[in-house]
This record gives structure tokens, sequence and C-alpha cells, in this order.
């Protein structure tokens, strides 16, 4: 990491528990310091055979795919309570609650190299949690729980978006716990990083709805409040660490191993 380590500035956790980032410029990684539903019969084959990672258990939420446009709001209230705070050492990424058993997708690059990995729930409870799987190709990880709340709510899986598809991200850039930013598809099938041997990331859609250090790991939604994909880098031209108005997000079923991907993540400088 780049060294911005930043710690929550607000609990925007009380937010929730009431209504319950082709490449340009340099890429960096958003971690501080970090209609048809998709269903995956097991969570074992989430992240592929690539061999990167271990297997884990559980199904994926399979709740009934909402049928009309939501408000903002509406997409906040419906998903907030499936949004966890990650504190991964020095690392403050976002995860989402993805199945019934309290499964925790979010952002590789966020718990990578932590020995201790705290959870903070939509409800305030506090969990430690392991890394069950990881693919580094795609940049996405699955994190067990140790505790769970007294109420579950995993976020509704989707599928595919279109260019110029409005989009919702919440996250907590900068330590600002549960912000909720907007934006739309920009483009498709984007990759970051280098070319030939050392590529990149592939595959990801580009938004432009606003994400910071503190945002990876967190789902990229529709209008109807499903997850279509999970945040993990942003363009960084002037290498400030600042958001160029340009984002990335693995596709769910990407994250989920639809896709192995052809090579691990560039190497470029992460923030």
């Amino acid at each position: 990491m780049s060294g911005m380590e930043r710690v929550p500035q607000e609990d925007g956790a009380t937010g929730a528990r009431e209504a319950g980032r082709a490449r340009a410029g340099r890429v960096r990684r958003v971690a501080v310091g970090g209609g048809v539903l998709v269903v995956v019969a097991v969570l074992a084959y989430w992240l592929g055979g690539s061999g990167s990672g271990e297997r884990a258990a559980g199904r994926p939420a399979a709740t009934p795919t909402p049928a009309a446009t939501l408000t903002v709001p509406d997409v906040f209230r419906r998903v907030g309570p499936s949004v966890v705070v990650i504190q991964a050492g020095e690392s403050l990424g976002t995860g989402v609650i993805a199945a019934e058993d309290g499964t925790v997708l979010t952002a590789h690059h966020v718990v990578k190299a932590a020995k201790d990995i705290n959870l903070t729930f939509a409800d305030g409870t506090r969990a430690k949690a392991v890394v069950a799987a990881a693919n580094r190709k795609r940049d996405v990880a699955v994190l067990k729980p140790v505790k769970l709340p007294e109420i579950v709510v995993p976020a509704t899986l989707g599928g595919a978006v279109a260019v110029g598809a409005p989009v919702v991200a919440i996250g907590n850039p900068l330590g600002l716990t549960y912000s909720v930013s907007t934006g739309v598809v920009s483009g498709l099938d984007r990759t970051t990083g280098r070319t030939g041997k050392d590529a990149g990331l592939n595959g990801l859609i580009q938004f432009d709805a606003s994400v910071n250090p503190g945002s990876s790991g967190g789902p990229l939604l529709d209008a109807r409040g499903l997850v279509v994909g999970i945040v993990v880098s942003i363009a960084d031209p002037g290498g400030d660490d600042a958001f160029a108005g340009i984002a990335f997000a693995v596709p769910i079923g990407a994250a989920l191993g639809g896709d192995d991907g052809d090579g691990p993540p560039g190497d470029g400088p992460q923030i």
C-alpha cells in the first residue's frame, strides 16, 4: 500500500441500521493502506479452478430479483444492511454479504497481507474473519466471519450490465463509512495494468460513480439494487490517490468464478 492509511471518520453504520473505477494513466487499487439473476450452486466454485484459493462452503443468496427500478435512497435502504466495513491490519476496505451464511465478498488486495481481519456489520456487530478462498487473478476474496449479526441480510446478486446504465456504489471511502455515490457504466471489458505476460486485471466494468481508497471490495449495484460488480481499482493519472472519474469493478459473474482471467494483476502501486 502507498501509506495513505485512513481510519473511519464517521460511523455510517448507524445510518444503515436506521434504514436497514483501456487504462488511463497509472492504475491504483482502491484500498487504504485499500432480467437474469446469477445464482451459483456452491461458494466453493466462486473463485474458479485457478488453484489460487481454497474452497469455501455455503450458498449465495437466491432472493427474488426485484422487478422495478429503485430510487438511490431505496437502493441504499435495500443493500446497506448487506455492506460490511473491513479493517485488515492497516487496510480499510469494504465487503458485501453474498450468502445466507454470512459469507462476505471483497477485494483480495484488501486482505491479502493481513493477519488480523475485523468486520463491522451494518447493525454494529463486530467479528473476526478468515479468508476462506481467494483468486488474485480476479482480485476477489471470500471471507468467513466467526460471528454473525442476529439478522443476516445478504445482497441479491445480478447479471450483465450495459454501457450507459445507471449504477450505485456503496463503500467506505477515506474512512467515511457507508457512503453512497452514483454514476453510469462508462465501458465494458476494460483492462488495467501492463500488457503481455504481466497483464493486469481484465474484463472489468468501467464506471464513473465516485470511489476512493477504502471503497475497494464494495458492491457496484444496478438500478434495481442488484450486485453487478465488486469495486477493485481506480485510474490515477496524477499519482495523487485522487479519483479521476474512472473506476473499475470485477463483474459479479467473473467474481463468482465464471471466468478465471488471463493472468495475475499488474504490480503497479497500490493505495
